[in-house]
């Protein structure tokens, strides 16, 4: 018989007593169990023998790399090989008390091995069931293998990501993974206040490309408007290098331009015929932008940010995420989190917005492969003659402790 919590969910921990299993691996299905995680659920991990592939993507520290120690903090690691059919007899039944199941494999994989929606939902109706994929469960490219670099692409963010060199450039960081485990999140976060009134859960489909494509706002809406070569937005707004680094400027109102121009000495900017609106800008904007940026390239960027913040215009230093945390406004917001994790030393990353309280600092670190694998299995009902001849069969692997 598992073990029963009778925890209360708080403002801090929303989720308290929330029973979830993430068989996610690299990004996005996992981010979405750490957020859950976050605001208090109890989520286990389940994991191959060769661990979550997120482990060996970039440099190792110990069992984890920068991926998997940050996206997969605040749970416990049980390692289920899932080839073997105790291992499958584990999951289903961990899956009748559980209330929230992740999964990440390709569309149709969880079904053959008997942990699909349709017969796990027999068995516990009130299950919510995320399926997290490249394209999404049905449709003509279901099939086809994906990653945030494909995501990227399909989707149409490359394409308006186009560097000085005339050439599409994918973002520089797995935004299609984590912009997924977002909307996913709040898929869940629908659905389990749904459940409180009907009293079902539901099969969720969040892929990848739809995720990413979603993030392009009206992108689609203008390509279609303006016939596929749409006018730059807020010229001269962009990226611009001073005399000891790079900064940021934007404007969002046409007497910003006139302010600009003066915070920078060019009036004469702002009385030319060709500067004289957006569309205009747009319209010249190799010819303004040039100008700006030989102005920006003679000052420092603090002696720019001091001119243009004086005349309220929107400008910041462009910062490296190394930069980023010793930020003095970064550090007395407490806008970073810092966790000791074995094995890979102190891990840092950005606070999840929104939550409560710091409760994210005490958040256990990201779990070694079956670390938890025994205690996982006891709280299920198992006894420990059971757990024992699992573990023999090669069903069920414990981390050494």
């Amino acid at each position: 018989m598992a073990v029963k919590r009778t925890l209360s969910p708080t403002h801090e921990a929303p989720y308290r007593g929330l029973r979830v299993l993430d068989f996610g691996q690299g990004i996005a299905s996992p981010y979405c169990a750490m957020l859950l995680g976050v605001y208090g659920a109890d989520v286990v991990k389940v994991e191959p023998p060769e661990g979550d592939w997120s482990r060996f993507l970039g440099t190792t520290y110990g069992n984890h790399t920068t991926l998997s120690a940050v996206f997969n903090r605040g749970k416990r690691s049980l390692c289920l090989d899932m080839k073997n059919k105790d291992a499958i007899a584990v999951a289903r039944q961990l899956a009748t008390d559980c209330d929230v199941l992740i999964e990440g494999f390709r569309p149709g994989v969880a079904a053959r091995l008997g942990i699909g929606y349709e017969e796990l939902s027999r068995d516990n109706p009130g299950l919510i069931y995320l399926s997290v994929s490249a394209f999404g469960q049905s449709g003509p490219y279901s099939k086809r293998p994906g990653s945030d670099s494909v995501a990227q692409a399909f989707s149409g963010l490359v394409s308006v990501n186009v560097g000085n060199d005339k050439t599409p450039h994918r973002v520089g960081t797995t935004v299609s993974d984590v912009v997924t485990g977002v909307y996913a999140f709040q898929a869940i976060a629908t659905t389990l206040f749904a459940r409180a009134t009907v009293g079902t859960g539901r099969w969720i489909d969040v892929n990848l490309c739809q995720s990413t494509a979603a993030l392009l706002g009206h992108k689609v809406a203008e390509h279609v408007l303006e016939g596929g070569a749409p006018r730059a937005l807020n010229v001269p707004a962009g990226s611009y290098q001073t005399s000891d680094g790079w900064m940021m400027v934007t404007l969002v109102n046409e007497p910003q331009y006139k302010r600009l121009c003066a915070a920078v000495g060019r009036d004469d900017l702002a009385s030319d015929p060709r500067f004289a609106d957006f569309a205009s800008r747009a319209d010249s904007a190799d010819v303004l932008i040039s100008e700006l940026r030989e102005v920006f390239a003679g000052q420092a960027t603090e002696v720019w940010l001091s001119r243009l913040h004086a005349a309220d215009i929107i400008a910041e230093r462009i910062l490296n995420p190394g930069e980023w945390l010793r930020n003095p406004h970064v550090e007395a917001t407490k806008a970073a989190v810092c966790q000791d994790t074995p094995g890979v030393g102190l891990v840092y990353t950005p606070r999840t917005p929104g939550i409560a309280s710091l409760s994210e600092d005490t958040l256990c670190p990201a779990p070694d492969i079956g670390q938890d694998s025994v205690a996982v299995l006891t709280e299920a009902g198992l006894d420990r003659d059971t757990i024992d001849q699992l573990i023999k069969a090669g069903a069920v692997r414990q981390a050494r402790q």
